[in-house]
C-alpha cells in the first residue's frame, strides 16, 4: 500500500506578521522557514507551522487550534515559565484521561496552542 501522508503542517491567522514573527522566534524558539510578507512558515524540530495574514481577524472570536505532540512535557512548561510565556488560565500542566500530559498557551492573535505528551 502506497503510504500517500507524510505530515500536517496546520495554517492559523495572523494579524500583524511582525508580531507573530517576535513570538514564535524570540519567544517559543521556532526558526523562519519563510517569510513572504502576508504568508509565515516557521519550524521547531518536526513542527511545521504556516500562518496567513487576516488583518480583519477579532482575536476573541478566533477558533485557530494545534496540538503538539512533545516529550519531556515537564522540562518544556518549566522553560516557558521561566521565560514569561503566559500559560493559558484554563490549561495548565495537566494529566487528562485520554492518556496525555497536557498545557496550553495562547498567541498574539488567541490562536490556541496545545502541547501533549502520550502518559504510559
Amino acid at each position: 500500500m502506497i503510504k500517500h501522508f507524510l505530515g500536517a503542517n496546520p495554517k492559523l491567522p495572523m494579524r500583524d506578521s511582525a508580531v507573530t514573527k517576535a513570538f514564535y522566534v524570540q519567544q517559543l524558539g521556532f526558526s523562519m522557514l519563510g517569510d513572504y510578507g502576508d504568508y509565515l512558515l516557521f519550524q521547531r524540530e518536526n513542527v511545521e507551522i504556516h500562518f496567513f495574514l487576516h488583518k480583519t481577524l477579532i482575536p476573541h472570536e478566533n477558533y485557530g487550534q494545534v496540538y503538539i505532540r512533545v516529550r519531556e512535557i515537564e522540562l518544556l512548561y518549566e522553560d516557558f515559565q521561566q521565560r514569561g510565556i503566559e500559560i493559558h488560565p484554563n490549561a495548565p500542566l495537566q494529566r487528562k484521561p485520554w492518556g496525555q500530559i497536557e498545557f496550553s498557551i495562547l498567541d498574539p492573535d488567541l490562536n490556541l496552542i496545545t502541547f501533549g505528551e502520550t502518559v504510559e
